[in-house]
């Protein structure tokens, strides 16, 4: 099966370029490089039966960019549209891939564009929603004549494919002819956690559990766990925007450590914020917060630290260091959460808000869920975090419902149920009456 992907790869580095990535890793790569490079087969990424024709509509460089509108872009689209078409014809590709945009204007009208301009000619239209939110904003925010023109361009697609069952509501507004439910999956970030990361989890949460008892605690109690267990590490790790929960974090810690502080308890929270600033304003407004008193006491170490964007290994480190992850994003096109599957791989117990898509990523009855917009709630749970022992319940989790290769197969069997509208003939004979 050929399928033309018509979406961007990093960067700008967020969930959806990192899912189109690995998503063509996956199937084997860039089939028209392959040929154009000769490069050899490679059966690892042929076993699913799909062969990619990449168009890298990589319209913004940097995160703010994204969703915004500049004369550029509709030239760099306009070409990009053309070279679709082009690989149409030239490699026979019918099948064509695309991910449309949340609710944001600057955004639809791109997708209009794509549409009118390469859905006549291609067989088959699968869009993937990787966003979240759409229905809605048509529903309550546009104008109907925004409304009708965006049924008139993207309704009736041959296959719609969502992440979760919440997100079907933006598919089905548009009247696909087929729905399908895969969720995302990732490497695993994480493969040496018995021999590193579990030992280390055990040995804080112990020492923790002798601290609060009032123990003193000796070398053999220090053992494996990295100094400092009295500190419980907690990561932020996203765009560091208010809508992702950045502010409700810090300010959830801020309140965590006064309820331990008043109830005389030996232990503090340490914040860890990792991400990029997207607007300098909320840059300047983190930078004051992280400077007031109930965070940064005159006779302690603050209580937060940025550490900025984070990938490789110190993306890792700040994982395997850290006791506990917090993400409770109120974001309005929050879809998946690729960084909640990374931190159930380190095994960390998770708080994260009861939001859209969110709770359908963790076990039935998680104790970590709270409402958005909510420091108090936030503060609570953390709090509940110093008790949690069981690292592995997360962990098991992710490898039983969010692996790479469970991904790709549940994408390929998606994508694979096109052939029924390949087969079909594209218009119906007129049988003569004698």
């Amino acid at each position: 099966m050929k399928l033309l992907v018509f979406a961007h790869t990093p960067p700008p580095h967020h969930g959806q370029s990192y899912m189109v990535q690995l998503m063509l890793k996956g199937f084997g790569g860039d089939h028209r490089r392959r040929r154009e490079n000769l490069v050899p087969r490679n059966p690892a990424g042929d076993v699913h039966g799909i062969e990619c024709y990449h168009i890298n509509n990589r319209l913004s460089k940097r995160l703010e960019d994204i969703g915004e509108f500049h004369g550029t872009k509709l030239f760099l689209l306009f070409a990009h549209c053309l070279e679709a078409i082009w690989c149409r014809y030239r490699y026979g590709v019918k099948n064509f891939y695309y991910i449309p945009a949340p609710g944001k204007k600057s955004a639809l009208y791109r997708d209009w564009l794509v549409m009118f301009l390469c859905r006549p000619f291609f067989k088959t239209m699968t869009l993937h929603w990787h966003a979240a939110g759409l229905a809605k904003w048509l529903e309550t925010v546009v104008q109907i004549r925004t409304r009708s023109l965006t049924y008139h361009f993207m309704k009736h697609v041959d296959l719609s494919i969502v992440l979760t069952n919440y997100n079907r509501g933006d598919a089905e507004k548009l009247f696909p002819q087929r729905v399908r439910v895969v969720g995302n999956g990732i490497p695993d970030p994480c493969p040496d956690f018995e021999q590193t990361v579990q030992p280390r989890h055990q040995a804080r949460q112990a020492a923790r559990l002798n601290l609060i008892a009032g123990r003193k605690l000796t070398p053999a109690d220090l053992e494996n766990t990295g100094g400092d267990p009295q500190l419980f590490q907690v990561l932020f790790l996203a765009h560091c925007t208010r809508e992702k929960g950045l502010f409700d974090t810090v300010d959830g810690v801020a309140l965590a450590n006064a309820q331990l502080a008043a109830a005389g308890s030996p232990l503090r929270f340490q914040l860890t914020v990792a991400g990029e600033f997207i607007s300098q304003a909320e840059h300047a407004e983190f930078e004051a917060r992280i400077g007031q008193p109930d965070l940064c006491p005159a006779n302690r170490l603050p209580s937060v630290t940025y550490i900025g964007f984070a990938t490789g290994e110190t993306k890792r480190r700040a994982f395997a260091n850290s006791d506990g992850f917090c993400f409770p994003t109120y974001y309005y096109a929050e879809s998946f959460g690729l960084v909640v599957l990374e931190a159930m791989a380190f095994g960390l117990p998770i708080v994260a808000s009861r939001w859209r898509t969110i709770p359908e990523l963790f076990p039935p009855e998680h104790p970590g869920l709270i409402p958005p917009r909510d420091p108090a709630r936030i503060a609570t749970a953390l709090v509940n975090l110093i008790t949690q022992s069981d690292a592995r319940t997360l962990r098991t989790h992710f490898l039983e419902h969010f692996a790479i290769e469970q991904h790709l197969t549940a994408l390929a069997k998606a994508l694979h149920s096109l052939e029924q509208v390949m087969e079909e003939p594209s218009f119906t004979p007129i049988s003569r009456v004698p």
